[in-house]
């Protein structure tokens, strides 16, 4: 008998334990190559254990347990096969298609929640939905996202729902806290115990920029393959205001000030696991059209479960946009070792004084926290202001925070 050791993988440096968080087979089992066996929770990520031969699984830890990386958790006995899946199936989903409308027949016993991807699980939690209702399109059968989104297009018993929540009872229910989250409950009152953090707010005038945005979107996107956004015109204005005001862009380590002669932007995203902060890589030396691709990308990973530790790491400044939903104003917190972040917030028409006159403008209130023991008043207010002056203005994104004029002028 020939059996395969399976030892749980590193997500990252200064990682050494995770959480088995949820066996996506039973001990006993025959798996194919490449089956996903189990799900993994660190500080940091979340990642899948794969089966790396088929074979009969003997599972070593249990679920919720905290384990070593590279602890041998699974043994694979490869002298039993993998039965092999009809093809049949997709003609038997056909079928089905074509049969006349009925409620959704429900799944056999075996599935569950367990048997979802991560962010399937997370949208059957939301919707209220039981994973026996949906039929899992996915390798063995694993539900997928858009396998629960098409059981909710296709209509969802409302009353059920109900039930699950807010039905007149008094029930109470307890969930541990994953990995991830303690972890960020951590670092969050790390930031407020260890950091002299302080908040600047200001108005931004929207009007210009939405006037370039509505004349050159179809254009764009056309052009490029993606959307043209505010969160673009914002990086890009925070990269050269950065470039004005390094000490924003800087770190404290110990007692020494860490400098950056790049721009590392963290882009605050929602995802099914909690708020993630992936990051551009030298943004100072993207485009528009590379700032909104690579967000895209970034965000789609990130609603998918698939960010890598490294797409997570090593930012030297972050962006965050409440407005999205709804925020009129908030005082971000920091995002350590990082010493500022940018808080944007929704657009709302409101009177201002233009020249003396009460003109409706769109307006934007954007919160710049920072810590006050690298960066001073003058610094976050001035930087802070530089970026109401791009947004404003966008020419002085291109010209470096000036007019054409005095480019032309060498003023």
């Amino acid at each position: 008998m020939a059996t395969v050791d399976i030892k749980v993988p590193s997500p990252g440096e200064s990682i050494s334990e995770v959480r088995i968080a949820k066996w996506l087979v039973k001990d006993g089992d025959v798996v194919s190559k490449d089956q996903v066996l189990a799900e993994i929770d660190s500080d940091k990520a979340t990642l899948e254990l794969s089966a790396e031969v088929e074979g009969k699984v003997q599972l070593l830890a249990k679920e919720d347990q905290t384990v070593n990386v590279g602890d041998v958790v699974v043994k694979i006995d490869t002298s039993f096969k993998a039965e092999a899946k009809p093809k049949a199936q997709e003609q038997v989903q056909e079928a089905k298609k074509a049969a006349p409308s009925v409620a959704p027949a429900s799944a056999p016993a075996s599935v569950s929640a367990a048997h979802a991807t991560p962010v399937a699980k997370a949208m059957l939690d939301e919707k209220g939905v039981s994973a026996d209702k949906v039929k899992g399109s996915g390798p063995n059968g694993r539900i997928t996202k858009s396998d629960v989104a098409a059981y909710v297009a296709g209509g969802v018993n409302a009353d059920a729902i109900a039930l699950n929540g807010w039905g007149g009872k008094r029930d109470q229910s307890r969930v541990k806290m994953t990995t991830l989250r303690k972890k960020v409950a951590e670092r969050l009152v790390a930031v407020k115990n260890q950091t002299a953090m302080l908040t600047t707010f200001n108005e931004v005038d929207m009007s210009a920029v939405m006037a370039v945005r509505e004349k050159y979107k179809e254009k764009f996107k056309e052009q490029h393959g993606v959307g043209l956004g505010f969160m673009s015109f914002f990086t890009k204005a925070v990269t050269e205001a950065l470039r004005l005001f390094p000490q924003v862009n800087g770190q404290i380590d110990g007692e020494e000030i860490v400098m950056h002669d790049y721009a590392d932007i963290g882009i605050a995203v929602s995802s099914p696991k909690g708020l993630m902060v992936p990051v551009l890589r030298n943004a100072e030396k993207m485009t528009l059209a590379e700032i909104e691709g690579k967000i895209k990308e970034l965000a789609v990973k990130a609603r998918d479960g698939k960010l890598s530790i490294d797409e997570m790491t090593g930012g030297t400044f972050t962006i965050t946009n409440g407005g999205v939903f709804g925020s009129m104003l908030s005082t971000p917190i920091l995002n350590p070792p990082q010493s500022a972040i940018l808080g944007m917030h929704n657009i709302v028409e409101r009177p201002v004084a233009v020249h003396g006159k009460v003109e409706i403008r769109p307006i934007m209130y954007v919160a710049l926290s920072y810590d006050h023991r690298i960066i001073d008043g003058k610094e976050s207010v001035s930087f802070l202001m530089a970026v109401k002056q791009m947004i404003e203005d966008p020419n002085k994104m291109v010209f470096g925070n000036k007019e054409p004029g005095q480019v032309l002028l060498g003023l």
